[in-house]
């Protein structure tokens, strides 16, 4: 198992790593290298029950996680030293606690259900990420376990505020996830030979001028990658936003078209 090196660290926001995206893009495509090297070379599904228990050595528990907040549900927890979580207990439904065991991983049965492989399997590989990046950091906290909630998984560094030293955390295991579950050496071409197949010889689709063809960028490609890599529609889509294959209009081209379609709208 490959652990990631880190050698900028902010001692001053909880020993939290000081990472470029495009630092966990080399990390993740050598860990993949070490795990799955064919991974690297055809578009496919990354087995994240596999990945964790055996190249991991993860212990995986799926249960009902206890959440105080309602409208912030949580999807998985990393569990790094040996202690306690509390579970709903659905049998005799009451609230309880549980021993977990150090390097654990726990998913909620929420992401568990049929329909929702795509999340189950970023949730996994966003733990996941915690494991390799942030061991370092949560060892030494009093209670050496995280709580991922919905927020948190399937953001892929897209619309996020960077403004505490959790949310730099969270932004790299899901940044992470991504990295893994659809490794730019073999993400960029299959969806470069997608467009072409489809007779789109642009490298970027902009939202906001023709509906066939926002309906493709939103819909027709993200469900075929998602197809591919196991992945949800959303964490496809934007995994296509972050890689600058789709982009949405920005407010003066959105002027632009329709200064340019009043100019024929005259009756």
């Amino acid at each position: 198992m490959i652990m990631m090196r880190i050698n900028r660290i902010d001692y001053s926001n909880e020993n939290t790593p000081i990472l470029y995206d495009r630092e966990i893009d080399e990390f993740a495509r050598d860990v993949l290298a070490d795990y799955k090297p064919n991974l690297l070379r055809e578009p496919g599904a990354i087995r994240f029950e596999h990945f964790l228990e055996s190249y991991l050595g993860v212990t995986i528990m799926c249960k009902d996680i206890y959440n105080e907040d309602p409208e912030r549900p949580i999807f998985g927890m990393t569990v790094f030293r040996n202690g306690t979580v509390k579970v709903f207990d659905r049998e005799n439904n009451r609230v309880r606690n549980i021993i977990v065991r150090a390097n654990t991983v726990i998913l909620d049965n929420f992401v568990m259900e049929p329909g929702r492989e795509g999340l189950a399997l970023f949730t996994g590989l966003h733990e996941g990420g915690h494991i390799l990046i942030h061991s370092g950091v949560y060892d030494t906290f009093r209670v050496g376990q995280i709580c991922c909630r919905r927020e948190n998984v399937e953001n892929n560094g897209g619309k996020w505020q960077q403004r505490t030293a959790f949310d730099w955390r969270e932004h790299q295991a899901d940044y992470f996830a991504a990295a893994l579950a659809m490794p730019n050496a073999t993400f960029m071409p299959f969806v470069n030979h997608f467009l072409r197949e489809n007779g789109i010889w642009k490298n970027c689709i902009v939202l906001g001028y023709d509906d066939d063809m926002d309906i493709f960028a939103q819909e027709l490609l993200p469900e075929r990658i998602s197809e591919v890599y196991g992945v949800s529609k959303r964490a496809a889509s934007i995994k296509l936003k972050k890689s600058g294959f789709v982009s949405d209009m920005q407010p003066y081209q959105k002027w632009e078209k329709n200064k340019f379609s009043n100019e024929f709208n005259v009756y």
